[in-house]
């Protein structure tokens, strides 16, 4: 990197990785910039991912097909302070200027109505709903959006949502003091679960047929720090660890279910790794 206070890093560059093949195919390089958070959409025509080098990252939207993108920015939403995807051909987030956007596969960006101007830490979609978190609370809203009612889904200090394949469960991440707990539930809020509590939880993500969770949790153990990777089941209700010594974690699923990606970020360098697992997918 040209800059001074980056001067010590190399640019990152986006790639697919192919897994029968084992080889690496490049996507897109950029001088001076850090190119991540790469993200395929379901059906594996677009990918969502930002760009950076100092300050906050752009999210960018990339036809698979031509590697054309567009920026996630501008008018009406300043920019896009992070970005899911709500659908194959949508991705929603908070926006720079307040409330919520979505921005379509074509490059349409759009205010969500009714949320305008409301300050939001994280915001997802499932289904006719939009679920949200606001900067000043952390308690989980949801807005309707077929009535355009909103409610309270009496989950407070809540720190990160994460919908289930099929949009009937969420997966709720609490804080509370020093602790973090991982909380299943219906889409409503209603039938909690606890799935995990630590010092710490991340990497989290559903398996494609809902059958698994993956997560990473730091706990305490007799006065020792332990960072592990578990596989919780929803079939039996235990959790099960797969990899340990592992911090700052990000995973995903390939689409048969079958493997789990996780990557690290050890302060240092990003290490990534797949898990081949033997449990059967549910069809």
């Amino acid at each position: 990197m040209s800059l001074e206070e980056l001067s010590d890093s190399y640019p990152k560059s986006l790639y697919l990785y192919h897994l029968k093949t084992k080889q690496y195919e490049l996507l897109k390089e950029q001088k001076d910039t850090f190119l991540g958070n790469a993200v395929l959409s379901s059906d594996k025509k677009h990918l969502l991912y930002s760009e950076f080098s100092l300050g906050d990252p752009v999210f960018h939207v990339m036809d698979l097909d031509t590697l054309d993108s567009f920026g996630i920015t501008g008018e009406p939403i300043g920019g896009a302070l992070s970005a899911r995807w709500a659908d194959n051909e949508t991705v929603i987030g908070p926006a720079y200027s307040g409330g919520a956007f979505t921005a379509s596969t074509s490059g349409e960006i759009a205010a969500v109505p009714g949320l305008e101007g409301e300050p939001l830490f994280s915001v997802q979609k499932m289904k006719d709903k939009i679920y949200y978190i606001p900067s000043s609370a952390g308690s989980l809203q949801v807005l309707d959006l077929n009535t355009k009612e909103k409610a309270s889904l009496n989950l407070d200090q809540v720190s990160g949502i994460f919908p289930s394949p099929d949009g009937k469960q969420m997966l709720v991440l609490q804080y509370k003091e020093s602790q973090q707990t991982l909380i299943l539930c219906d889409a409503d809020g209603g039938n909690q679960k606890n799935i995990a509590e630590g010092n710490e939880l991340g990497g989290i993500s559903w398996s494609p047929d809902q059958q698994m969770i993956a997560y990473s949790l730091k706990s305490e153990v007799n006065g020792t720090t332990v960072y592990s990777l578990y596989l919780y089941d929803l079939l039996t209700g235990k959790s099960t660890q797969i990899a340990g010594d592992l911090k700052n974690l990000t995973t995903v699923w390939s689409p048969s279910g079958s493997e789990l990606a996780y990557t690290e970020w050890s302060e240092k360098q990003t290490n990534s790794r797949i898990v081949h697992l033997t449990y059967v997918p549910q069809k």
